[in-house]
């Protein structure tokens, strides 16, 4: 019998002790569940949620150890079983106390010995018995980046952006449970259409309130396993990436560059609203993510995509030839911290050489956009310094191109001087910024 806890266990392990990435590794793990018909949603909320609680559970776990400085020299592989029983008993109201600890210290003897579920499951008891014995720093920087589990840094910034409440307002979003955004393929359906279709079989679509074309669902396994979604009625799309391709407009006989195009979200939904006519060039240098546009293509019955695997930057002859050219730069991703758990310990990227990339990018890209064309520079970061700051500087640079306010394209209520900009805590969707140029 496969266990879902050994098997979430087994990715915590990889992903906080190699800073791997989780997507592959939960797939593989969650097809092996799938065919032994073991609890799939126990063994994602446990990776997903003990990833990005960490930090906290690292702290509450230390509040209750005799000897703090052996608690910290515990191996990690061993502090993560801790991890898993604190998770479920402070996380997980659905798991009875009981079962959380059993299983995870009958987990602890397999996979260990008894020396170790013995320290397991006293741990988690103290806990247990005296959950009120954590107290947080006064600082306001550490207490949320302690007590919602982020590094301090993030925290300082959005708390310079935002201040002390929204800041935790945007902490305790990103610690909740991804509801499931899925776009209607306006080349084979509608967005009622496909309502109707899941209703039938007891499934609820609610409107996105964002786009017109998006639709979310709280029964994500039911809507993925239809075949509906073989068949190429939906993708699975944000809908601040909606926001981002409306916001480029794209109209049947265009001529788009997509740079940066892989996995092929955006690059699809362009190519939907062209009604599949006209071109869309679509640049990665990453082959598997061209692999997956290429499938995604295939599956949406989209014919005008032209994928072509390379550098970015290598990419031409540059000539001003597209109506339409999409930057979805390379970025810090700080704005999609609710669906990738382990992003936040991973995001101590060089900002500076990223800054580098981004201005390279829309310098690159702005090149190949023909006279009274349109360019969309974007990111999915809520981080000032890689959105306003580069889009401004390029503007300085370029008296070729303007801003377009993008409220005259967008809903107001996603615009902020003259700027697409998703607030995740405000919003209830991933963070995204977006700037509309025009080419004189």
């Amino acid at each position: 019998m496969v266990d879902p806890r050994e098997e979430a266990y087994h990715v915590i392990v990889k992903v906080l002790k190699k800073g791997v990435f989780s997507s592959n590794l939960l797939d593989k793990a969650g097809r092996k569940l799938e065919k032994a018909g073991a609890d799939h949603n126990l063994f994602y909320t446990l990776v997903k949620g003990v990833i990005k609680m960490q930090r906290n559970l690292d702290w509450v776990a230390a509040a209750y150890a005799a000897d703090r400085d052996k608690y910290e020299a515990t191996n990690l592989k061993i502090r993560i079983l801790l991890f898993m029983a604190l998770y479920q008993l402070r996380h997980c109201d659905h798991i009875p106390d009981h079962a959380a600890l059993h299983e995870t210290v009958e987990m602890a003897k397999r996979l260990y010995n008894k020396g170790v579920a013995d320290w397991v499951n006293g741990m988690a008891r103290s806990v247990q018995r005296d959950p009120d014995r954590v107290a947080y720093p006064d600082d306001p920087v550490r207490r949320l980046a302690l007590e919602h589990s982020f590094p301090d840094d993030m925290v300082r910034s959005w708390m310079d952006e935002w201040g002390e409440d929204e800041t935790e307002m945007l902490c305790m979003y990103f610690n909740d449970v991804p509801r499931l955004n899925i776009r209607a393929n306006l080349l084979a359906t509608t967005p009622r259409r496909l309502s109707a279709y899941f209703a039938r079989r007891e499934v609820k679509l609610e409107h996105s309130g964002v786009s017109p074309n998006m639709l979310f669902t709280r029964q994500p396994r039911q809507v993925l396993r239809d075949v509906a979604h073989q068949e190429g009625y939906f993708s699975i799309q944000d809908p601040s990436a909606a926001l981002i391709v409306e916001l480029l407009q794209p109209h049947p006989g265009h001529s788009v560059l997509d740079l940066f195009a892989g996995p092929g979200g955006k690059c699809t939904y362009i190519a939907e609203l062209m009604d599949n006519e006209g071109e869309v060039i679509a640049v990665d240098k990453i082959p598997n993510k061209v692999k997956k546009l290429k499938q995604a293509a295939h599956r949406l019955q989209i014919g005008i995509i032209q994928t072509v695997t390379e550098d970015c930057f290598r990419y031409g002859p540059v000539a001003p030839a597209y109506d339409r050219v999409l930057l979805d730069v390379p970025c810090s991703g700080w704005g999609v911290l609710q669906k990738k758990a382990e992003l936040r310990w991973q995001a101590a990227q060089d900002m500076g050489e990223l800054q580098k990339l981004q201005e390279a990018a829309i310098e690159h890209g702005a090149r190949f956009v023909k006279s009274g064309g349109l360019l969309v520079y974007s990111t999915c970061t809520v981080n000032r310094a890689e959105n306003e700051d580069r889009v401004r500087n390029f503007l300085g640079r370029h008296s070729e191109y303007s801003l377009v306010d993008a409220a005259t394209v967008a809903p107001s209520e996603f615009t902020s001087e003259g700027f697409l900009k998703t607030i995740p805590h405000r919003h209830h969707v991933d963070g995204a910024f977006a700037a509309l140029l025009l080419r004189k």
